[in-house]
């Protein structure tokens, strides 16, 4: 029985398959966490049992490592990887300036970690999360469970100084607080607004017990944008050019070729 994709579910889909076109043979591949990432792991498995394309990839967190296994796909460290050739992962926002919010799924110390050891990342996303500005999804910052009150105490300090429109803060999971794949726990902050991102990013690394906050700033290279009716965009931030695809382009001719450099 087939069940029919949401626009957005589609819209996820149609920018991770065309996204995941782009591993070429051989490549060292970051591989995201979260739902969009989770098509293009689906198609990169195509494309190993298919085509017997070789790739060796470092996954974001134990769900996309255990996903990777199923499918086929050659899974190793990033210390037996060395360095990588490229990462595709979601976003919670992204805004004009390539800059994102990540961690709604708890795992962006990992993809922090994996993305700025790659030459290149992609990050792939459905049109609704592009935004003017970024803050109205919640900031995840990582602390470890020691003192994780003290630290979100320091925290609501130092936001008092920023350039933001809200200042709560919770803890994941409430009363089973949630626990990352590292042991520790995430305050997610309710900004709302955002303000300075990169000066937030830079306050927000110097509190004791965080251990790394949900902005990245300057590691996406290339957005591919997915919409409901399956078109895609492909938004390249050193050329500064938009590409747009009917529907199921990612059959097709590989865009991103012209996209090096």
């Amino acid at each position: 029985m087939t069940t029919e994709l949401s626009p957005i579910d589609r819209a996820k889909r149609a920018a991770a398959r065309r996204a995941a076109e782009f591993i070429e043979d051989g490549m060292r591949v970051g591989l995201g966490t979260g739902s969009t990432a989770a098509f293009m792991v689906a198609r990169l498995g195509e494309r190993v049992r298919e085509t017997g394309l070789r790739v060796t990839a470092v996954p974001t967190s134990n769900r996309t490592a255990a996903m990777a296994k199923e499918e086929g796909i050659r899974v190793v460290t990033l210390e037996e990887a060395g360095w990588l050739d490229l990462t595709i992962d979601g976003a919670d926002e992204f805004d004009p300036d390539f800059a994102l919010i990540k961690g709604g799924g708890g795992a962006h110390l990992q993809e922090k970690i994996v993305a700025t050891a790659s030459d290149r990342m992609i990050v792939i996303a459905d049109a609704a999360k592009g935004v003017a500005q970024l803050g109205a999804f919640p900031l995840p910052v990582e602390v470890i469970r020691f003192g994780w009150q003290a630290t979100q105490r320091l925290l609501a300090e130092l936001l008092e100084g920023q350039d933001v429109l809200g200042r709560e803060i919770t803890l994941r999971g409430g009363d089973k607080p949630f626990v990352t794949d590292e042991g520790n726990f995430i305050l997610d902050l309710h900004l709302k607004r955002i303000g300075n991102p990169g000066t937030l990013a830079l306050a927000l690394n110097q509190v004791p017990g965080v251990v790394e906050n949900g902005l990245f700033m300057d590691i996406c290279d290339v957005v591919v944008v997915g919409h409901g009716d399956g078109r895609i965009e492909i938004r390249d931030r050193n050329s500064g050019r938009v590409i747009t695809e009917p529907a199921d382009a990612a059959t097709g001719d590989n865009a991103f070729s012209g996209l090096k450099g």
